[in-house]
């Protein structure tokens, strides 16, 4: 006797099988494996991920005496054997290269920004400052992996993956966690972004976040094929339904369920989105807020605006990525356009989420995957330096849902390469923001292979001084 056809027809006979069934679609909008463990400040996340390592000391760590310091050997005492990328291992001298920017303090909280960010340094009041930020990785994939997963190897669930999975959807006709992915001005050749970044891992594949592309249609095969009206579409869909629901009672594969709901939010999809993509009804003063790009598909500036559509109609993670970071030679010249790229949309969207009554339950993060080095890499002239991977120290900003404004949290060296004071690992950052969301890192899980698994793995801690 076939013992599994045996199981699935006592199943059916019983009823348990549509019980089964049932179980694996979602029965409202807001369907989630689990709810919010305590009162949430913040429903939904912004990431303003800057893919390629921005410089803190360039931007946010000011290090005055490093001036005094210029062409010096970084001492052994502050390296402390440190391990070094490819790209310096070869060096035979590690000279200082203090940052040729101006800092200043900023608004009541007296925040240091570098001149390269002078719309940032308006909201600084707004924002909160981690500049101990460290993770366990030195090369861009595994780190951005890790800071997107919990982990440095591919395969694990995204943050946008989890808050799916754990809080479900307060839109039907959008996905819950979109992706938009814009190309910097700095470094035109950075690192690669893989699917896998926004992927579900070991999750059910409808947690997986939805890219959104800049050029023709925003989501592939949304548009029905020549022949094929709306009202066709919706009888070949009911029909192509009936057979995976058939197909799922007799398999029991959650992933038929997910096809399922695919087919169903694309249809939706075919009315929302062109809708939310259409900024005809945006004020001119709204896209002089967000900067000369913000009418441009693709960049950074348009896709601040669109993640600002996005949380307006209850997305739950939006991820924006920008790619052009990663300035290893020639960072005085590539990080004037990163900043141009980035500066003006990202405080706009503080702003324009404060003025329409959304910050408050909207948690916005920027950071990159790590920092880069006090030494130069390569030659050092008078006008020109470039930095490598620093894993040991970074900086990244919260804002919005949960967070205590105008605050910044931990002091590192003299030379921005160890951390003196309060680190803060990705991991603890990670378990901060799905607090703001209330969620207890440790709670959410999930369970493969035998093991149940978390976005922080084993690890992290919330920063108490970062919460409300």
């Amino acid at each position: 006797m076939n013992t599994e056809l045996s199981r699935r027809a006592w199943l059916q006979r019983t009823g348990i099988g549509t019980a089964a069934l049932a179980s694996l679609l979602p029965t409202s909008v807001n369907a989630a494996e689990t709810v919010p463990h305590f009162p949430a400040r913040a429903k939904r996340v912004i990431s303003l991920f800057q893919s390629g390592a921005p410089s803190q000391l360039d931007l946010f760590d000011w290090k005055p005496g490093l001036a005094d310091r210029r062409g010096e050997e970084l001492p052994d005492s502050i390296r402390r054997g440190q391990r070094l990328t490819g790209m310096t291992a070869t060096q035979t001298s590690f000279p200082v290269a203090p940052t040729k920017y101006q800092f200043a303090r900023h608004g009541e909280s007296g925040a240091w920004i570098s001149e390269l960010l002078p719309h940032t340094a308006k909201v600084a009041d707004k924002l909160s400052f981690i500049k101990t930020l460290h993770t366990e990785a030195i090369n861009h994939d595994p780190a951005v992996t890790f800071f997107q997963t919990g982990a440095q190897l591919a395969g694990r669930p995204s943050l946008g993956a989890w808050l799916a999975y754990g809080l479900g959807s307060e839109n039907r006709d959008l996905p819950t966690f979109v992706v938009m992915i814009s190309q910097g001005s700095g470094n035109p050749n950075d690192q690669p972004l893989y699917d896998r970044l926004w992927g579900s891992g070991f999750l059910p594949s409808r947690y997986q976040g939805v890219k959104f592309r800049s050029v023709g249609e925003p989501v592939l095969y949304l548009s029905n094929p020549p022949g094929m009206d709306a009202s066709a579409r919706r009888r070949f869909l009911d029909d192509l339904a009936k057979l995976n629901h058939m197909k799922l009672a007799d398999a029991g594969d959650p992933e038929i369920a997910t096809r399922i709901s695919q087919y169903e939010m694309a249809f939706r999809m075919q009315s929302s989105v062109p809708e939310l993509t259409d900024l005809s009804s945006e004020s001119q003063h709204t896209f002089e807020m967000y900067g000369p790009d913000a009418s441009k598909p693709g960049t950074f500036a348009a896709n601040c605006l669109l993640a600002r559509r996005l949380v307006e109609r209850g997305v739950r993670c939006v991820q924006l990525f920008h790619r052009g970071w990663d300035q290893h030679t020639k960072l005085p010249t590539q990080i004037v356009g990163q900043c141009r790229d980035t500066d003006q949309p990202a405080a706009a969207l503080i702003r324009d989420l404060e003025q329409r009554g959304l910050l408050d339950d909207t948690l916005v993060v920027w950071g990159g995957e790590f920092g880069r080095t006090v030494y130069c890499q390569g030659t050092l002239t008078a006008n020109d330096y470039g930095r490598d991977h620093h894993p040991r120290c970074f900086t990244a900003w919260m804002a919005g849902g949960g967070i205590k404004p105008g605050q910044s949290i931990g002091v590192t060296d003299d030379y921005s390469y160890n951390i003196a004071e309060r680190p803060v690992h990705v991991h603890d950052f990670q378990a901060t923001m799905l607090h703001c969301l209330g969620i207890d890192h440790t709670r959410l899980t999930f369970r493969s292979q035998g093991r149940d698994f978390r976005l922080t793995d084993v690890h992290g801690e919330v920063v108490s001084e970062l919460v409300m």
